[in-house]
């Protein structure tokens, strides 16, 4: 495969959605192609499961959430991201593989080598190339700071100590994972942060 996977990772609120949407403008005013997806969803089934795993009034245990994630990225990587890569695409991903094993296996306490068990056939052949991992601690993300609020997501409603945790799994990975994290710390301008995701990827050789 000649194709780049880069995967997007933090917590909530930290301007994730922001950068993607600045990164797919810049490729595309620079005639860079790239496929930009997310996750859990990217494809019927996913989506499907997303809505499920998003739904603020089910009541899911942690190993059955962990699988629910883990069936997903298996359609997921299957149907939309590996073909992408043997066709020697660029692959953007907002969420991937990390953040099971921040909320799933921290946060929720299944252990990270527990989840990463889970998710072993979904990403046997596809783990990403370079994560971008913009690292802010959600107690003082951007959506805190300006007081906002997401209503109707099952994971973005979870309390402050729940959202430290998978702060501290992220933190984990950072160290576990450190030859693949492109670390950004966020800046209060949104395009300071936008060139810095831009000069990191550049210096990787995985954009011009």
């Amino acid at each position: 495969m000649n194709g780049k996977l880069i995967t997007f990772e933090g917590c909530e609120g930290v301007g994730k959605s922001t950068q993607l949407r600045l990164l797919k403008e810049y490729l595309e005013r620079t005639g860079q192609s790239a496929v930009f997806t997310r996750e859990p969803g990217g494809t019927p089934i996913a989506e499907e499961i997303r809505s499920m795993l998003l739904y603020k009034n089910f009541e899911i245990s942690p190993v059955v959430e962990a699988y629910l994630f883990a069936t997903a990225r298996a359609d997921h990587v299957n149907r939309v991201i590996l073909p992408a890569l043997e066709q020697g695409k660029l692959v953007v991903c907002d969420r991937y593989l990390d953040s099971s094993l921040a909320y799933q296996g921290v946060a929720r306490g299944l252990g990270i080598d527990t989840v990463l068990a889970y998710n072993r056939y979904a990403v046997q052949t596809c783990m990403p190339d370079y994560t971008v991992f913009l690292k802010m601690d959600p107690l003082h993300s951007w959506r805190k700071q300006k007081g906002k609020t997401v209503e109707g997501d099952r994971m973005e409603q979870e309390d402050a100590a729940f959202h430290s945790a998978v702060y501290r799994g992220f933190l984990e990975l950072e160290q576990r994972y450190p030859e693949r994290y492109l670390t950004i710390v966020p800046q209060e301008d949104k395009l300071a942060t936008h060139a810095a995701i831009v000069g990191a990827l550049v210096a990787k050789r995985v954009i011009g």
